[in-house]
């Protein structure tokens, strides 16, 4: 499902990442999705920290690596999330792992 990089009910703007793996890579077809309050279809982009365009969609999927946030209206902008193209990468679960926890990790190349 949809995992949310913010702590669940915080009244911030949430960058959701699907499928939930950090970090996220390329050939996964990672889709992005926006959610925050205010109007709908106010979503400003941004790609490696500059304006990548407003009012795009809520959500799209990822074509180029690099480093995505997302501003709503009214919560702000969101934290970062980074789309990787590399050969060789230790993915885990993006929800927070605490000690104890049993987690299952996925070497991807």
């Amino acid at each position: 499902g949809w995992c949310p990089l913010s702590p669940a009910g915080a009244q911030t703007t949430q960058l959701l990442v699907e499928p939930p793996w950090t970090p996220a890579v390329l050939w996964d077809q990672v889709t992005l999705t926006c959610q925050g309050s205010g109007t709908t279809g106010a979503t400003t982009w941004y790609k490696d920290g500059q304006s990548w365009g407003q009012k795009r969609p809520d959500h799209f999927l990822v074509t180029e690596s690099g480093t995505y946030t997302c501003e709503r209206p009214g919560t702000g902008r969101s934290s970062p999330v980074r789309v990787s193209d590399g050969p060789l990468v230790l993915q885990v679960p993006v929800w927070p792992l605490l000690e104890g926890d049993t987690v299952t990790l996925r070497c991807r190349w």
